[in-house]
């Protein structure tokens, strides 16, 4: 089967079949084409509803978990959004059909290397690149910006780090697993002027967030 017609099969079974109805999310994962961010002896697999292994102990997420995650975020078309955890860059070409703009911090230099060649080749001139401790968010990255409409965590920190909370602009919201090591919560921050009002969506499994303001190595 074509890369094309696997890449159908994964969105209409194990996407909207499950519940994703927002068309502009179903249609980014349609035109995204997830074999080109996993390594080549793994992309028979890529349309398989799985994290797949990227290296440096680090995966591309399940499909599904990226659709919703990114469908809890109520993204427009002129959102800046802050992205913690680039890995392969899969989410993050997904989150730059959706938005105005993606600011993306990953710790490990060849993986946010790798993913940043991927995605100039895929021609996406929205996105911006950090290598860094991403529990501290886009502090000290280029260009600067201080606020973000949306902010996306792909790993798991134990609590909800602040310096994230402070970069959420007002109305924003923020997605990120939190729990243990090994088994968290979805959950959801709206900022509603100086509060917070947090969501539970069910439990997931990340790899955990190192940090400042997350897990040790």
């Amino acid at each position: 089967m074509k890369f094309e017609d696997q890449r159908r099969s994964m969105v209409e079974d194990h996407i909207k079949r499950r519940g994703i109805e927002t068309e502009k999310v179903l249609n980014a994962m349609l035109k995204v084409e997830r074999h080109m961010f996993v390594p080549e002896d793994l992309r028979h697999l890529a349309y398989r509803d799985s994290p797949l292994s990227i290296g440096q102990g680090q995966t591309i997420s399940q499909p599904y978990m990226v659709a919703i995650m990114v469908d809890l975020l109520q993204l427009n078309p002129q959102d800046k959004v802050l992205e913690i955890g680039t890995g392969s860059g899969y989410q993050t070409a997904i989150l730059a059909e959706l938005s105005q703009s993606v600011y993306t911090v990953e710790r490990i230099e060849i993986l946010a290397r790798n993913a940043k060649e991927i995605l100039e080749e895929l021609d996406y001139n929205n996105i911006y690149f950090k290598i860094g401790d991403g529990t501290e968010g886009w502090e000290g990255g280029y260009p600067p910006c201080k606020e973000f409409d949306k902010i996306i965590v792909s790993a798991a920190a134990p609590d909800v780090p602040g310096s994230l909370l402070n970069q959420l602009a007002d109305g924003g919201i923020l997605v990120i697993p939190t729990g243990s090591r090994y088994f968290q919560d979805l959950i959801v921050v709206e900022k509603r002027k100086d509060k917070f009002i947090t969501t539970n969506h069910g439990g997931c499994a990340f790899v955990p967030l190192i940090g400042k303001q997350g897990w040790d190595n």
